[in-house]
């Protein structure tokens, strides 16, 4: 799948990524779902050590990384989720937009 195919579906790179995923899971099953939730926890961790070292707020190590690092580890976290959502579902774009609408409608009103 190219850059462009990407951008323009990213459901369609969400499925991509799944399937390749899938093909070579070690644990199947529950363990291996769970798994795959937990890996949004080690993203966020990656934004927070990202936040950190572009904030230089630890003295040893000072500044490490910049505000392009914490872009490119929020976008792994977008991305981790929407994999572990096809993994829960097949149909993630659907669940994924329905509840958008109705998150979009609860904070902005009706007609957002």
């Amino acid at each position: 799948m190219t850059t462009d195919k990407a951008a323009a579906d990213p459901w369609k790179a969400v499925d991509a990524l799944w399937a390749w995923l899938e093909k070579d899971r070690p644990l199947g099953g529950t363990e291996g779902l769970l798994l795959r939730m937990l890996k949004l926890s080690e993203e966020v961790g990656e934004v927070a050590q990202a936040v950190i070292g572009a904030t230089g707020q630890n003295p040893r190590k000072g500044v490490t990384h910049t505000w392009d690092d914490v872009q490119s580890e929020l976008c792994d976290v977008v991305i981790t989720a929407m994999v572990a959502l096809r993994t829960l579902t097949p149909d993630a774009r659907e669940v994924f937009e329905r509840h958008l609408a109705r998150v979009a409608q609860r904070s902005l009103g009706p007609g957002s």
